[in-house]
């Protein structure tokens, strides 16, 4: 995902770009995400807003407030929260794929194995083949083998939770009465659901999340449904009927780690340089739903910067403006989410950290939504 946005929006400034792709061809992610206002304005900049992009595949979420698992509110929705909204991860993918235009070159099959060193202008190789760029920007998730060459201090730690998310299709959606979205957290558990689309759409339903303490599952998916329906019984309708309603295939299990600490974002090598963004860049908590969002920031800074710049002097002093604008966002992200993570993964009887998760969720909110694109 941050591929493709990097790339349309370098093409949007006029750069030729490469696009390498390590699977056979570009594929849509599956489930859902939520998208708070920093990445809709980030999206708006790309060229990617209005009726013609984010606002045709996004369904608002009604502001959800918190509760615990028997029903009892923590927190009663107030309507200070910032607007969100929910899109199918498919969708995004097809909107920014349409946002590329044929100053994009494509390559799928591709496995980067070797960088050349920051001394040299640069370039990698997949041990056959060798691309030279004045710029070359990893997207390469939080496996990111440019990121392990540019910034070996920087390791993926655990998050210490196992997540999962789904797309209940609306034919198999129970009746929600009341309740057509919600946020349910309580003894190192959280779940939280929202309606995808209207009705009868093809990519629409419910879509939910769900994050329970320990590592990732190795059990196969309808091993995992099952532990997820005995983890959640008894928790305050429709939670149970969600997850009654929901089938193995519908399941996406999601690797939940840390980026410790966090690598400098732009790196200048001989008259270019390499850039890292997405997961590559940043790899951080499900919780704060931020990793899209921060994505989209990140083509849209590089946009900004790299605006009616040519290769040489000034091409160094954008990439020293990308690392300086990223690092200050992402620091201040990356410190109130592993506080929210702590909360909400406190257990026990006399755990006290689910009573200011809701605050640390709206603290992690308001901050993720402070962000407007940088000025060219």
């Amino acid at each position: 995902m941050s591929g493709l946005a990097a790339a349309g929006a370098l093409a949007r400034t006029g750069w030729r770009v490469t696009l390498l792709e390590r699977a056979d061809r570009l594929r849509p992610g599956r489930a859902a995400v939520l998208l708070w206002p920093n990445a809709v304005r980030a999206l708006q900049s790309l060229g990617l807003g209005g009726a013609g992009g984010v606002d045709a595949i996004a369904t608002p979420v009604p502001p959800l407030g918190v509760r615990r698992p028997d029903g009892r509110w923590l927190h009663e929705p107030d309507g200070s929260a910032p607007p969100v909204v929910a899109v199918h991860r498919a969708d995004l993918h097809d909107m920014l794929v349409a946002g590329l235009s044929d100053q994009v070159e494509i390559c799928n099959g591709v496995t980067v194995r070797s960088t050349r060193p920051t001394s040299k202008p640069p370039a990698v190789s997949d041990g056959t083949t060798t691309w030279e760029a004045d710029l070359i920007v990893g997207a390469d998730g939080a496996d990111s083998g440019l990121r392990r060459r540019l910034a070996p201090a920087s390791t993926l730690v655990s998050g210490g939770y196992a997540l999962w998310r789904a797309v209940i299709p609306w034919y198999r959606v129970p009746d929600l009465g009341a309740n057509p979205a919600g946020e349910l957290i309580g003894d190192g558990h959280r779940f939280s659901y929202a309606s995808l689309g209207d009705r009868g759409e093809k990519r629409g339903g419910v879509s939910w999340l769900a994050a329970a303490p320990g590592a990732a599952r190795p059990e196969p998916a309808e091993t995992q449904l099952t532990l997820l329906r005995r983890w959640f019984a008894g928790w305050h309708p429709p939670i149970g009927d969600l997850l009654a309603a929901t089938e193995s295939e519908d399941l996406v299990q999601e690797t939940v780690r840390d980026l410790r600490p966090l690598p400098r974002f732009a790196h200048s090598a001989g008259r270019g340089g390499y850039v890292l963004v997405g997961d590559a860049a940043h790899a951080m908590s499900a919780h704060a739903g931020q990793g899209p969002g921060l994505a989209m920031e990140d083509a849209a800074t590089l946009q900004a910067v790299l605006h009616g710049v040519v290769p040489g002097g000034s091409l160094g002093e954008a990439l020293d403006d990308f690392a300086r604008l990223r690092a200050a966002r992402l620091n201040r992200m990356s410190a109130h989410v592993r506080r929210l993570d702590a909360a909400l993964h406190s257990r026990g009887r006399f755990s006290v950290g689910s009573r200011f998760a809701p605050r640390l969720l709206d603290r992690v909110a308001a901050v993720a939504a402070d962000w407007d694109p940088p000025s060219r």
